[in-house]
């Protein structure tokens, strides 16, 4: 058996899986189980959301003990999807070592969602929450708009690879100003704060959070509560856009503060 390759292709599909979304403790079960079809002695791995951590020994080999960082994360639950396909393939038997791994590179190259596909869902996100929490059709229309523009910020941030947490603090105080502009100054919109809370729907970290539990139930406590502190910064970084907004408009509407 090339157990180098192995190897190299349960770390990829580790890396994978972890980048696009998936919970710590999936990632280190389908390493694992990539690694137990060597039936060597020693199989260990460890997962974080910032890095994965594998070894592999037995008396016939050198040890083999890797660590690869992750700097960035983000969601797309359809690599994560065609990763694990691909490892129950191999651990079935269905897929040579040599296959699958070529397949896991096509897997990774595979592009992310297009610009298009995601200026859309962005927008439809925004609208179709403002009505779920009983906004108005005009209140709709201007948080799809809204939605709109937080697509165009991420596309320029995620070409400059700007922080995160930075885009999220922006996003939030596009979305209150062109809230407070399309109902206060241009009277379009109905209700001010049925529109902004549709329109930060598409920055809440729900599968973040949503991982952050299941890593936790599952015992991976520092994956969790890694998970949930990304959450809940993530969280305070779009009141703090919208916090600061809204203070502007009240102090220059001579009202009362927030």
């Amino acid at each position: 058996m090339n157990y180098k390759l192995l190897f190299k292709f349960a770390l990829l599909a580790g890396d994978i899986m972890l980048k696009n979304g998936a919970e710590t403790y999936r990632v280190e079960d389908t390493i694992n189980r990539i690694l137990r079809t060597s039936h060597f002695r020693v199989i260990e791995s460890f997962v974080t959301p910032t890095g994965i951590m594998a070894t592999l020994d037995d008396p016939s080999i050198d040890m083999i003990t890797y660590v690869r960082r992750i700097d960035k994360r983000t969601i797309n639950l359809s690599k994560v999807e065609l990763t694990n396909d691909i490892s129950r393939q191999y651990c079935q038997g269905n897929l040579t070592i040599e296959e699958a791994y070529e397949e896991l590179l096509t897997v990774n190259k595979k592009p992310t969602y297009s610009k298009i596909t995601l200026f859309i869902a962005y927008g439809l996100v925004a609208g179709f929450f403002t009505l779920v929490f009983e906004g108005h059709y005009l209140d709709a229309i201007v948080a799809t708009v809204i939605g709109c523009s937080l697509a165009l910020i991420h596309f320029l941030f995620r070409r400059y690879e700007l922080n995160k947490f930075f885009y999220d603090i922006v996003g939030g105080s596009v979305i209150a100003l062109m809230a407070i502009l399309l109902t206060k100054v241009i009277p379009f919109g109905m209700d001010m704060n049925v529109i902004i809370i549709g329109s930060i729907m598409p920055l809440v970290p729900g599968v973040a959070f949503t991982n952050a539990i299941r890593d936790t139930i599952e015992g991976n406590l520092v994956s969790g509560v890694s998970r949930a502190v990304e959450a809940l910064i993530v969280a305070a970084s779009i009141a703090t856009g919208v916090g600061v907004m809204l203070k502007i408009y009240y102090m220059l509407q001579g009202g009362v503060g927030l």
